[in-house]
């Protein structure tokens, strides 16, 4: 693993990017504006193949955050705090927090700010603001938002209305929240570096979490014409009942179908308005990158950036997270030490977001606690094409079953188990190597033979795909 060469324990910036999937320039989106996160990537190892454990923003966090999965957490929904399923768990940030770190807390790091209060130095951070509405900035966003609760109004329901799918205010980056917590993190930055002790100072950015809101400079980095529609607008052949949503995240929106599909020229306006939300939190972590190097911190912190999950624009002709497809399963995974050996590489490996709280751990020089259910990443940072995981897992509930998935080098496998009887209700594989976009369920083409490895493999679980054993790497 790289070793240190500061007497001081590193620093920890860790940066968590809310509905990032791997649309950037470093992942091979040229038309993507990401100049930030792709300079970061040329001083880290970018991480090809990272999953997560869950593809929702709560379950996903604190799976990250705890070091388990969420088959030990038991949380699978975006009401359970982390402290309420597992009060005693040694968290992430409590662990370094016990081990002489300042930790503190900046934007969305949990699903909220509740779920782990002991694991700070200090309260965490929530941007506020003169709001108009619920995000908005716009008197537009204000106008449908009013108009959409007098809908929700007249069908009898209680819960308010959703305001537009996105914004574009002509307005500065701090007039919405990612520009607010971009700034509370410098001050943070500025105040810790001039304290002895180390810090983990984790921030959560919103974007590009929907509404799709960011200021009109974002938007103007892109010509319209010029959008992508997603290639494969269609539904898997061969998919089962459990595999997709009616995305009711996006349609909750103003403007946007209640049922059907999402009309093209929409599409494009929603892919626009995603592609500028990243743009704009891509300028934020540039601010915070930049601030660390001038305050003389960068040679002794490391860095981790991440996406909580993925997210459709289209793809599958649906949108939105929430399924065990590789569109929403992966997500970007950057990793910066200062003294790594592979900085600017990528790396195809396999790993999983659970594998954070460990590798973290042994760069920082911790005890990687016993409840961790990942394995630390540490060594990739000197040597990324080292023999490594033979599957990531993730999974997702859906109408009592529990979908399990796993990806292996080349497949993705899927069963989908009643949580009452533990039947079998439906399986899914798709082949990489033939079908990178899973655009064909070739369970029922395929040998029997080979789905039953597979079925053993996913049942044998997490455990039994580990990398080898540490001293059978080296040399």
């Amino acid at each position: 693993m790289p070793e240190q060469q500061n007497s001081k324990k590193p620093n920890v910036l860790f940066i968590v990017v809310d509905d990032l999937r791997t649309q950037l320039g470093c992942y091979g989106v040229p038309w993507i504006q990401s100049p930030n996160i792709d300079k970061l990537a040329t001083e880290s190892l970018l991480f090809e193949r990272a999953y997560c454990q869950q593809a929702i923003c709560a379950p996903s966090r604190c799976s990250a955050l705890s070091g388990c999965r969420p088959d030990t957490t038991k949380i699978y929904d975006l009401k359970t705090p982390l402290r309420d399923a597992m009060p005693d768990v040694l968290s992430l940030p409590e662990h370094f927090k016990q081990n002489g770190y300042e930790t503190v807390s900046i934007g969305k790091v949990y699903h909220a700010a509740k779920d782990d209060l002991q694991g700070w130095t200090k309260e965490p951070f929530q941007s506020t603001g003169d709001w108009k509405g619920r995000g908005y900035l716009t008197d537009e966003a204000l106008e449908a938002i009013a108009q959409c609760d007098a809908e929700q109004e007249a069908s009898g329901s209680s819960r308010r209305g959703l305001g537009p799918a996105f914004e574009a205010a002509d307005v500065p980056d701090d007039a919405y929240h990612d520009g607010k917590d971009a700034l509370a993190a410098i001050r943070e930055l500025e105040s810790l570096s001039q304290q002895e002790k180390p810090f983990f100072l984790a921030l959560g950015f919103h974007k590009p979490h929907l509404p799709f809101n960011a200021p009109k400079r974002y938007w103007d980095l892109y010509n319209p014409a010029d959008i992508p529609l997603a290639s494969n607008r269609f539904a898997p052949e061969g998919v089962t009942p459990f595999s997709l949503t009616s995305y009711g995240e996006l349609r909750g929106y103003f403007g946007i179908p209640k049922e059907g599909d999402i009309p093209d020229d929409l599409a494009k306006q929603l892919i626009h308005g995603y592609s500028a939300c990243v743009s704009y939190m891509d300028a934020q972590v540039g601010k915070v990158l930049d601030r660390v190097k001038e305050l003389g911190l960068w040679d002794n912190t490391a860095i981790v950036l991440w996406g909580d999950h993925g997210w459709k624009l289209g793809e599958h002709n649906s949108w939105s997270k929430h399924t065990n497809f590789e569109i929403d399963t992966q997500a970007p995974l950057l990793a910066r030490f200062p003294t790594m050996q592979a900085a600017g590489q990528k790396t195809r490996n396999l790993v999983e977001f659970v594998d954070m709280y460990p590798s973290l751990c042994e760069l920082c020089g911790l005890d990687v606690p016993p409840h961790c259910e990942g394995v630390s990443f540490a060594p990739l940072l000197d040597q990324p094409s080292l023999p490594w995981k033979q599957a990531a897992f993730s999974q997702y509930p859906r109408r009592g079953v529990m979908g399990h998935a796993m990806r292996t080098d080349r497949y993705r496998y899927i069963e989908w188990i009643d949580q009452d009887s533990g039947a079998v209700r439906a399986c899914e594989l798709y082949d990489h190597q033939q079908d990178a976009e899973e655009n064909a369920n070739i369970i029922e083409k395929s040998d029997a033979s080979l789905i039953d490895t597979l079925s053993a493999q996913l049942r044998a679980g997490w455990r039994a795909a580990m990398p080898p054993k540490r001293d059978s790497l080296a040399g």
